[in-house]
This record gives C-alpha cells, sequence and structure tokens, in this order.
C-alpha cells in the first residue's frame, strides 16, 4: 500500500477514534477537571501521533490498541464514579489551604505549593494578605478558589453520584452525622438516591435521581 494512503487511513482511524471516546467517556474530556482526564488525552495523542508514521504497526494493530485503551478509559471512568477513594486516590481532593486568615502548612505541603506559589496565587487574584481570605481551597485541577472575608461561600458538593465527598464536608466544617440528618429532613434515605447534593448559604440541596 502507498505510504502516503496507508498514513491517511491511520489519521482517519485516529481521528474517529478520539470522536468515539470523548463521546463514549463524556465531554468532560474537553475541558479536563483532572489529572487523569489530562492523561486520557495525552496518551491518546500520543497513540494516534506514534502509530500514524510507524510503517511496523498495521491497522488491524491500530485499532486493537485504540479498542484496548477505549475499554481503559471507560473502566477508570466507572471506578471514579462508584468509587470516592479510589477517585481521590486517583485525581487527588480539594485541600483548604487557608482558613479564616490563617495558612494551612500542611496542606500546602500536600499540594505541592511553596510559601512562594500561595502568595503569587493570592497576588494573581487581587489579593496580598492571607489575613482578608475567609476560605482558599486547591480543587483536584489546581484551581484555586478563594472565598474573601466579606464574600458568601460558593456552592460545594457534598455528594455527586450518590458519593459522599468527605473532603468537602471538612472544607466546609461539617460531619457525616450532620449529613444525615439533612437528608433525612428533606425524605431522602440513601446517599444512592442523590444525584447531586450542594451545601449553599448554609443550607444543603439535594437533586435526586427521581
Amino acid at each position: 500500500m502507498n505510504p502516503f494512503i496507508l498514513v491517511t487511513i491511520k489519521l482517519l482511524i485516529g481521528f474517529f477514534a478520539m470522536v468515539i471516546i470523548i463521546n463514549i467517556s463524556g465531554k468532560g474530556n474537553l475541558a479536563p477537571s483532572s489529572a487523569s482526564d489530562q492523561i486520557v488525552n495525552y496518551v491518546l495523542g500520543g497513540i494516534i501521533g506514534g502509530v500514524i508514521y510507524n510503517d511496523s504497526i498495521k491497522i488491524p494493530n491500530f485499532i486493537a490498541i485504540l479498542c484496548i485503551w477505549c475499554f481503559l478509559v471507560l473502566a477508570l471512568k466507572w471506578v471514579k464514579k462508584h468509587n470516592v477513594r479510589a477517585k481521590q486516590l486517583i485525581d487527588g481532593k480539594a485541600l483548604t489551604i487557608i482558613n479564616d486568615g490563617k495558612i494551612v502548612i500542611e496542606n500546602c505541603k500536600k499540594a505541592g505549593l511553596s510559601a512562594h506559589d500561595v502568595a503569587f496565587k493570592l497576588r494573581t487574584n487581587g489579593i496580598y494578605s492571607s489575613k482578608t481570605v475567609k476560605r482558599a481551597v486547591v480543587e483536584q485541577n489546581g484551581q484555586l478558589i478563594i472565598i474573601q472575608s466579606d464574600e458568601e461561600d460558593p456552592k460545594f458538593p457534598v455528594i455527586t453520584d450518590g458519593q459522599v465527598q468527605h473532603d468537602i464536608l471538612k472544607v466546609i466544617g461539617k460531619d457525616e452525622k450532620w449529613l444525615l440528618d439533612e437528608l433525612k429532613k428533606q425524605n431522602v434515605e440513601k446517599y444512592s438516591e442523590v444525584f447531586l447534593g450542594e451545601y449553599v448559604d448554609h443550607a444543603l440541596i439535594l437533586n435526586t435521581y427521581e
């Protein structure tokens, strides 16, 4: 087969494979919100880019590799959705680095942030003293959420896909007993009944599957 035609066929297969994997795994991969989402995109691009110009890898082998990668992506997505601990292990978890104007040094170290990094992130948000910050949280994707003393708390997802986000409970200063009591008040018996539970303005707002 003509090398140019072979490269063209592989490129088309790679293009359709990317479209299929993105649609199957979810649109979130178009704007990665976690380390694993970015890795999925990097590896897929690497597979396609590495195979296109490698004449020793035939089209059936290329398709088989893409199918295996698609299976792994779906397996990873399923594990992350149904196991909070696995998701936190893979993607990390939100960490409070400033609480009531005091820097939480231990969490800064866990997030890999030096004092210079913290000061720089605050300055880029127009904040020049940690004392004016009520709470600063580093999300799983590295984004810094800052709440100043005169601001209301943003929405915090305490339940997602029927799973309790224990790290978020710590961030808002609540425990699981409080969460269970709030669920009972709204006639919800189990976490699995909740698609999304948000803590907004000191109240729990539940979006159930039914």
